[in-house]
């Protein structure tokens, strides 16, 4: 019988400063995989949809599904509910077709099957999950995500499981004029350059560059690490980091994520972080990510600082951020989608999203000259700005308008 998957976000995912904005959680990397990718995976399945909230309807980006209304989930066939913030270890259990399931993780609610004919969970209970009445109780083996910062926190520990189970059969013990240390998984895709000079540190973890990606001369990479597809290391350090496609990574790069179509091709720090899509880095872009006093960081956020409880968080910056030669961001920054920052100054812990100033002295993105730089930065990698996406990027932008004119 047909079955199909559906992500959704709870109100903790809704939550995800300064991500859900203007994508699904279930499109953010974590480990080697998509949160999305990772539940198809693990269902046997692929991804139906997303049920993301309204200000998300017209998302698109290649090979995600769409964002739709719970009432457009088909009651046909077997349905499988789960929250986007799961990350699962596969193999799932397989379904059953006749009866209503709901998914535990420890003792949360973290999804539902539903057999045909039953309707979809209502939006109350896509937010705050409970079990189905009448449903049989299904255990699921995986980490729950309570807080942005652990898809940071926590990648290294999900790549070291995630290379060796996903990316099996590709080991290379030997590339030639480079320098492979430690006995673990080297992982290596098709069409993948690697110039001699280049250092592998396998001792911390597997690697896995995949195909198409291109490692520059004297780069010294520890693992774990991911590097997706047709991203171009331009040198440096770096460690335990998973970058996404077609990027551009030099400088030093510590216990990081970069979601894909970012650059980053100049010399500067980034550790403890998490990039959207779509950032450009100005050359010496650097951020903190450890206070002079060792204690823990706060995260800036509209609501005002959040305490992560780790010594360690370096900076997270939405979709579209572009930042200037010789930015500094300090310990915990948090930058809004569509923000312009430039000067050399170093910016508040909070910076609303669509923000265009120096340091302090920040003011709005024209909405119009935003989208037209954000199409020209998406052409230039051969891809368009589609017009629901671009009906997604104006309501963000309307949404927030209050946070930048009460310079919260």
């Amino acid at each position: 019988m047909r079955r199909s998957l559906y992500l959704f976000d709870d109100e903790v995912a809704r939550s995800w400063e300064p991500f859900h904005l203007t994508r699904p959680t279930g499109e953010l990397l974590f480990g080697a995989l998509l949160l999305r990718e990772r539940a198809e995976r693990c269902w046997g399945s692929p991804c139906s949809g997303h049920l993301a909230g309204i200000g998300l309807t017209g998302f698109a980006e290649p090979g995600s599904p769409p964002v739709l209304e719970p009432s457009a989930v088909p009651r046909e066939g077997v349905r499988i509910l789960q929250s986007s913030r799961v990350a699962l270890t596969p193999p799932c259990p397989t379904p059953p077709v006749d009866e209503k399931v709901s998914l535990f993780l420890d003792e949360r609610v973290v999804g539902w099957v539903l057999p045909p004919g039953e309707p979809s969970p209502p939006v109350e209970l896509l937010l705050r999950p409970e079990p189905l009445p009448g449903s049989t109780r299904w255990d699921v083996v995986g980490r729950s995500i309570e807080a942005v910062w652990d898809l940071m926190d926590r990648n290294a520990e999900q790549l070291a499981e995630d290379i060796p189970r996903y990316f099996p059969g590709y080991a290379v013990e030997e590339l030639p004029g480079s320098h492979v240390l430690g006995g673990g998984l080297l992982s290596v895709g098709s069409n993948v350059t690697v110039e001699p000079g280049s250092v592998f540190d396998l001792s911390g973890g597997p690697i896995r560059l995949c195909d198409g990606v291109v490692v520059r001369a004297h780069t010294r990479m520890e693992g774990p690490a991911f590097v997706g597809p047709d991203s171009l290391i331009l040198g440096g350090v770096f460690s335990r980091l998973s970058v996404g496609p077609v990027c551009k990574v030099r400088g030093e790069v510590e216990s990081s994520v970069i979601l894909g179509y970012a650059n980053k091709a100049h010399d500067g720090f980034l550790g403890h972080a998490y990039l959207g899509r779509w950032v450009n880095l100005g050359a010496f872009t650097t951020n903190s990510d450890l206070k002079n006093n060792y204690g823990p960081v706060r995260v800036g956020s509209p609501g005002g600082p959040i305490d992560t409880a780790l010594l360690k968080v370096g900076c997270f910056l939405g979709d579209h951020v572009k930042t200037g030669i010789g930015t500094v961001l300090n310990t915990g920054t948090m930058v809004g989608a569509g923000s312009n920052l430039f000067g050399g100054r170093m910016p508040p812990s909070y910076v609303p999203p669509f923000s265009w100033g120096a340091g302090a002295d920040l003011g709005e993105y024209r909405v119009d000259e935003f989208l037209e730089l954000a199409a020209r930065s998406m052409a230039r990698r051969g891809l368009a700005l589609e017009t629901g996406m671009e009906g997604v990027l104006r309501r963000a932008w309307e949404a927030t308008q209050s946070l930048r004119s009460s310079g919260a």
